[in-house]
């Protein structure tokens, strides 16, 4: 026989038992859709984290406090040299090297009131100058606020675009005086629109310099002992390739300023390439038990094409004999066989396919998880299910191959 011969006898056999053949086929429908949307939502999950740390900017270096639980109980205390603070930043800005920004951040949250128009719990951000360059921002209108500004503490605010427009419509913010809290500030500019990162709407905060945020929003009992305490410090280098040089400098000011060694230094300095690199081993281990448990089902599924094909066999021992009878050989009688597995594995494997788009689709709709479906996922799983057809169908085909003719004819 040739093989499209071949082809369309067994798939003859495949369509006279339709129900049969799509019961067969749910267990590969069920495993090809399974390591696709599985890879899918892993790698949604990595790509969402990689997005989330670029989209703070890029080329960014991370000084935070290292902290340990001392003093009273349920107090977090900074470590044994006192943690970062504010002046910190300044120096490194002033005395490192190859830094093109840094900033300072510190959160508040207050009733924002423009006219008739109040807003509550909105995020007060107290940055420093550097800001817009740190974080990749661009101005729609006006200016960000100086050095200068933030030296002085100077009661200005800076919009993003949603808030601006909740609060002023259509009409021109800048130069309008707003309440924040109790304190009066003046809007100097607007931000153009950045969107959501990281589950942060940098569009709906209302930005002004860190310093007035530590005078009038933070009560801090020690900031005039020791400076006012800030958690992480965000630096920005203009060559990337001379990162570590950076970061050791870093440590050394830093060594210096706190008065301690280098092992003994109370912060922590990352990049955004280790906080990535450190998601990634993660989400990688994530990926990885997904697809051991889709690939469960897949072996569920070729359990059952072999399964379906040794009572297939048994079914057609007379047709084998007859087949054998008019000058089919065992090999012919093997391809056949062996045909019908691959088909069922293939045909699964497409409706599988498509099953794993829509659920990756369905998924992602349907909650907060983002899922990306990669062209490797779908090789492997279409991949898998072929293997599959071909191994789990290979000892029924061989089976069939074997029957004696005579003994197959006289089968009833």
């Amino acid at each position: 026989m040739n093989p499209i011969e071949i082809l369309r006898v067994s798939w003859e056999a495949i369509g006279r038992n339709k129900i049969r053949s799509i019961l067969t086929m749910l267990g590969i429908i069920i495993g090809v859709a399974a390591v696709i949307i599985m890879v899918a939502i892993s790698a949604g999950t990595e790509a969402t984290i990689q997005e989330n740390i670029t989209g703070l900017g890029s080329n960014l270096i991370f000084v935070s406090s290292n902290f340990s639980r001392s003093g009273p109980p349920g107090m977090m205390m900074a470590g044994s040299s006192g943690g970062l603070v504010f002046d910190d930043a300044a120096a490194i800005a002033e005395e490192v090297d190859g830094v093109s920004a840094v900033v300072v951040e510190q959160t508040s949250s207050q009733t924002v009131k423009a006219g008739k128009t109040s807003l509550e719990e909105i995020s007060i951000q107290g940055t420093t100058s550097g800001f817009p360059a740190v974080r990749d921002m661009k101005m729609a209108t006006g200016r960000y606020f100086n050095e200068k500004e933030v030296d002085q503490k100077t009661k200005v605010a800076v919009l993003g675009s949603t808030l601006a427009e909740e609060l002023f419509g259509a009409a021109n913010p800048i130069g309008q005086v707003i309440s924040v809290g109790s304190i009066k500030l003046t809007v100097i500019g607007v931000l153009a629109e950045k969107g959501t990162v990281g589950e942060i709407d940098y569009d709906s905060r209302l930005y002004t310099p860190i310093t007035v945020i530590f005078e009038k929003f933070i009560d801090s009992p020690f900031a005039r002992i020791r400076g006012d305490s800030v958690r992480m410090i965000y630096v920005k280098v203009s060559d990337t390739e001379a990162i570590d040089h950076i970061i050791l400098q870093i440590k050394l000011l830093l060594a210096k300023r706190h008065e301690t060694t280098l092992n003994d230094l109370d912060v922590t300095i990352t990049t955004q390439q280790d906080v990535i690199t450190a998601q990634g081993s993660t989400t990688s281990a994530f990926r990885s038990l997904l697809g051991w448990v889709a690939g469960v089902s897949l072996l569920v599924g070729g359990i059952g094409i072999m399964n379906i094909m040794l009572v297939s066999v048994t079914e057609r021992t007379r047709e084998i004999g007859i087949r054998q009878a008019v000058g089919a050989t065992p090999s012919d009688i093997l391809l056949q066989f062996l045909t019908e597995a691959l088909l069922l594995s293939v045909v699964g494997g497409i409706l599988g396919m498509l099953v794993g788009f829509g659920g990756s689709w369905i998924f992602s709709q349907a909650s907060a998880m983002r899922t990306v479906v990669s062209p490797a996922s779908i090789l492997l799983a279409f991949g898998s299910a072929a293997v599959v057809g071909v191994f789990f169908g290979f000892y029924p085909a061989s089976k069939a191959a074997q029957l004696e003719p005579i003994e197959a004819l006289r089968y009833e």
